[in-house]
């Protein structure tokens, strides 16, 4: 089971999945971030994922470009260190800023538009 929350801040949106991303869920997630594609700045918090499969991991990458697509940016915060692992493993780091707290990844955010 999976839940996602969409939350507007003033000068991002911050889109929070809680429950596995993986094969069965990924649907949902890929679903909430199309239609985030649109916003200037995304904030995925992973911080109640407590597992996320290549499946999980291919949703959220197809997210951060097509929110690129439409000029916009997106960062992570993921206090999770089997989640993080991964993320650094497979590179994702290196395409967008992953961060441990809410606010390091607000701030990545808002560095991106510089």
């Amino acid at each position: 089971m999976l839940e996602i929350t969409v939350e507007r801040h003033d000068g991002y949106v911050l889109c929070r999945p809680a429950g596995e991303l993986d094969a069965y869920t990924v649907a949902q997630f890929r679903e909430a971030l199309t239609d985030l594609a649109v916003e200037s700045f995304v904030l995925v918090d992973l911080s109640d994922v407590p597992f996320m499969d290549s499946a999980g991991l291919g949703a959220l990458i197809g997210g951060i470009r097509r929110a690129r697509e439409n000029n916009g940016d997106v960062a992570v915060a993921c206090n999770r260190p089997a989640l993080t692992r991964l993320l650094h493993t497979t590179g994702f780091d290196r395409i967008v800023p992953v961060r441990e707290t809410l606010e390091e990844a607000i701030l990545a955010l808002s560095q991106s538009d510089n």
